[in-house]
């Protein structure tokens, strides 16, 4: 039987994922670095009252919408603010399953989106799976990440129909600048595209500079059509609960919400459960971000004493998210050096070539790791780097 072109050639691990695995069936104890999942990460979370909010008598019944629960709309519309309204949401199971319906809904296969660059992998094989091509475009770094707004529009072809931005990216925690926003919007208008932001991250600011935007909803009227994903993932630290949403402004978008509603009914995939546990879940969700924040300046802090006993390493800023970037000599390649600190130092970390950072010299390590864990990590791999 043929497999669909769409899939991989083969499944077969990366070097680091294959020698995590041996290190770990040889029961060799590994520090982790990398942990993006919250509820492993040492979190106190309220567990009666998400439990009651599980409970509630509207789970036991089936009331399909394919926009998602009107009373769930409302919630999220209240929690984001900025005049959003329940009628401008439509519900997904994560924001991976929202791209997928984007992609469908403004590409037909061949055609492509394009993808300031680094960025989190995920975004090429979502477009693929698509069909479509998720092509990256270099961003740059001078003090910190700024869109190549020109090497953007050089981009465009004849079969580009968006572009995909994550404000604060993952993993550079590059918020956009209004400048910046205004240059995207601009572009996406003259040439017909859509605009897809993704602000998973954006309750979690850390260093944005002055003139960054503090969401892409603060632009109530924008030029091009604008797609906003979010979901309980990051906004109340929940990625069990599977649920995201699709915000959606701009020219024509009572036309896009019905077509995305036609696509989503076709799939049904959010759960009545955590439909009908929204409002309490992000009336919790302030409390559990206030204690991840509170995570993310430790370990930053954290990091700028280490760092300050080893000049020849540094940090870049970190506007947002849950990520730093660390800079050292390149004396190796960045995947050749993650295998080499997993080796000798039994310590996991991310090379920054996994997620397109320019060049060698970089390392992407996860601001949520427990901080005696952190400070511990750090310990063993700065003598080695």
């Amino acid at each position: 039987m043929r497999l669909s072109s769409r899939l991989p050639p083969g499944f077969d691990p990366n070097a680091l994922s294959a020698a995590l695995a041996r290190l770990r069936a040889a029961g060799r104890p590994v520090l982790d670095l990398t942990g993006s999942n919250p509820t492993r990460c040492g979190f106190a979370y309220p567990e009666a009252e998400i439990r009651a909010a599980l409970s509630a008598p509207e789970v036991l019944t089936y009331d399909p919408d394919s926009r998602g629960a009107q009373t769930a709309r409302e919630a999220i519309a209240a929690h984001h603010g900025h005049g959003l309204r329940a009628e401008e949401l439509l519900l997904t199971a994560s924001t991976s399953e929202g791209y997928g319906l984007l992609f469908k809904l403004l590409g037909d296969p061949g055609d492509e989106v394009l993808v300031p660059s680094p960025s989190y992998p995920l975004f090429d094989w979502l477009a693929r799976l698509e069909g479509l091509r998720a092509r990256p475009v270099p961003s740059y770094f001078h003090d910190r990440w700024h869109l190549d707004l020109g090497a953007l529009e050089a981009a465009v072809g004849p079969r580009t129909r968006a572009v995909v931005v994550v404000n604060p990216n993952n993993p550079t925690g590059h918020f956009l600048s209004k400048p910046e926003w205004h240059g995207l919007t601009d572009l996406c208008a003259r040439h017909g595209l859509a605009l897809l932001v993704d602000e998973v991250f954006v309750d979690y600011g850390l260093e944005a500079a002055e003139d960054h935007l503090p969401t892409a909803l603060a632009d109530a009227q924008p030029a091009c059509p604008v797609f906003l994903l979010s979901g309980l993932s990051k906004v109340a630290a929940l990625p069990q609960l599977k649920l995201g949403w699709i915000a959606v402004r701009g020219p024509q978008a009572a036309t896009n919400l019905e077509a995305l509603a036609f696509l989503a009914d076709q799939y049904l995939s959010v759960s009545s459960p955590v439909q009908a546990a929204v409002p309490a879940l992000l009336a919790l969700a302030p409390g559990i971000r206030a204690q991840v924040l509170e995570r993310l300046r430790a370990n930053l802090a954290t990091l700028d004493a280490g760092l300050a006993a080893h000049p020849r390493l540094s940090r870049l800023p970190v506007e947002g998210g849950w990520s730093v970037l660390l800079r050292r000599p390149a004396v190796d390649g960045d995947e050749a050096c993650a295998l080499r600190l997993l080796e000798a130092a039994s310590v996991l970390v991310h090379p920054g070539s996994f997620f397109d950072l320019p060049g060698d010299g970089h390392l992407v390590l996860s601001l949520l790791t427990p901080d005696p864990l952190f400070r511990d990590g750090l310990g063993r791999i700065f003598p080695l780097l």
